[in-house]
């Protein structure tokens, strides 16, 4: 029986697009050499969930949908799932390897192996690394099956405790290196998000049972996220006051794969996904979520763009990256990419109704 659509997913994806912007727009305001730090916290600490998040809703749409008493076709489902994400990650690799080089100068490839490198690791742009990581997710998919299937609520709790321990090794224990499987591990080993995935895809399986623990359980759930999200960000100013961390050593500490940030990601997920299945939210705010969810995956790919643009625009006006410049070079970075999307579907459009007007002429 085919499972009704979920609108929570198609929102969270939507503010967890938002979220990933920030972290970029936070990159960008943490040139300043005074940033605020509490703004620094909003684009940088409250977002981390951001791309952890969208393995989270990815397993869960998968394992939502199948039914696992029946064969796996992993031929089709890698088709299916490779156009989706490697064409567009090749395409857009592509493109910002090209536009790089016009804006920056930069060389495009300088031999096979640098290429091999680029696009195996994700290196075109800093935010395609979570795609490199998808298509590894995808190619391990029997596994995840396997696993998922085999799932018990003790094997859960120990998966978390080995995630918390490999993620910490890899974070703060691997020194320096020559070895580019180790050097770019965070941008293609998917052991730093098996947790949050396998967690989305036992969730899924267990979805009636899930979706009345969250029904009954809001308040809970509230109160979690809000004690996860004070001790991540205790944990961000405690590196600042008490152990002397600039805002960018601060942010590059308390990130997504700290214990903190763990729990922040495991609790922001089932708090977003109950608020937006279960919350009573106002019909023009369900609407906005629907907008920015139908049109995530566009903005996370342009979105570099627009920043680069527009921080050529804002040095051009002479502005610096102060608070206020900083949330509205948030807002438009948003703003742009969404107008952006919108143009190429209206052209995208026009050209099909084009060709399937010259076919019945």
């Amino acid at each position: 029986m085919k499972k009704p659509w979920l609108d929570s997913i198609e929102y969270i994806r939507g503010v967890a697009m938002l979220g990933v912007v920030a972290i970029h727009v936070g990159s960008q305001y943490l040139l300043n050499p005074t940033p605020n730090t509490h703004l620094v916290a909003l684009f940088e600490i409250v977002s981390r969930f951001s791309v952890p998040i969208f393995f989270f809703v990815s397993a869960f749409g998968l394992f939502y949908r199948m039914d696992l008493a029946e064969p796996f076709d992993y031929g089709k489902f890698l088709r299916r799932r490779f156009k989706a994400v490697l064409v567009p990650y090749l395409l857009w690799s592509t493109l910002y390897l090209l536009h790089d080089r016009f804006f920056y100068g930069y060389a495009i490839i300088a031999d096979f192996g640098h290429a091999v490198e680029i696009f195996f690791f994700g290196l075109a742009k800093y935010h395609l690394y979570f795609l490199v990581i998808l298509i590894w997710f995808y190619l391990l998919m029997p596994l995840w099956i396997f696993i998922v299937k085999r799932m018990t609520p003790a094997r859960l709790i120990f998966l978390l405790a080995a995630q918390i321990l490999f993620d910490c090794w890899s974070s703060y224990c691997v020194g320096a290196t020559e070895n580019l499987f180790v050097k770019w591990r965070m941008n293609w080993l998917v052991l730093h998000y098996v947790f949050i995935f396998v967690l989305g895809g036992v969730l899924a399986v267990h979805s009636q049972k899930f979706f009345a623990w969250c029904s009954s359980q809001k308040k809970i759930i509230s109160a979690t996220f809000f004690v996860a999200l004070t001790i991540l960000l205790g944990y961000y100013h405690f590196l600042l006051a008490v152990r002397g961390y600039t805002p960018l050593e601060a942010v590059n500490t308390a990130h997504q794969l700290s214990p903190p940030g763990i729990f922040y990601t495991i609790a922001a997920s089932i708090f977003l996904f109950t608020l937006f299945q279960f919350g009573r939210l106002p019909a023009p705010l369900k609407k906005f979520l629907s907008v920015l969810g139908k049109n995530s995956y566009f903005v996370y790919l342009a979105h570099p763009l627009a920043i680069t643009w527009l921080s050529l625009g804002l040095g051009k006006l002479g502005l610096l990256m102060t608070a206020p410049n900083a949330l509205i070079f948030y807002t438009l970075t948003v703003a742009v990419t969404l107008a952006a999307n919108f143009i190429v579907n209206q052209l995208r459009g026009l050209v099909f109704r084009s060709v399937d007007g010259g076919r019945g002429a």
